[in-house]
């Protein structure tokens, strides 16, 4: 903060007591416009690049997500298999059942 109002100060006082600046010897209006124009945009971008302190956080770092522990069920054990079965027309069906222990 103390920096921010030096600098002003001194910049205030330096455009107080400066002459007024004249375009000649070549340089029209428009040139004289451009350039102040290109004087503002090295002013602007050397003021916005002194606020970044040159810090650049570089690439991502990957983190693991935190361990997550479930209960375990210790309901029934179930498994699937295949039986046989014979309709009342006599056709054979293999069908899965379900068998709980």
């Amino acid at each position: 903060m103390k920096y921010l109002l030096a600098t002003s100060l001194i910049v205030g006082s330096l455009a107080t007591l400066a002459p007024a600046a004249q375009a000649r010897d070549g340089i029209g209006a428009g040139g004289a416009a451009a350039l102040g124009v290109l004087g503002g945009l090295a002013v602007g971008g050397a003021i916005a690049s002194s606020a970044n302190n040159g810090y650049y956080p570089g690439r991502p770092v990957y983190r693991a997500p935190p361990p997550v522990y479930v209960e375990e069920d210790y309901g029934p054990v179930c498994h699937f298999e295949r039986r046989r079965t014979i309709d009342p027309y006599g056709d054979v069906y293999i069908r899965r059942v379900r068998v709980c222990e």
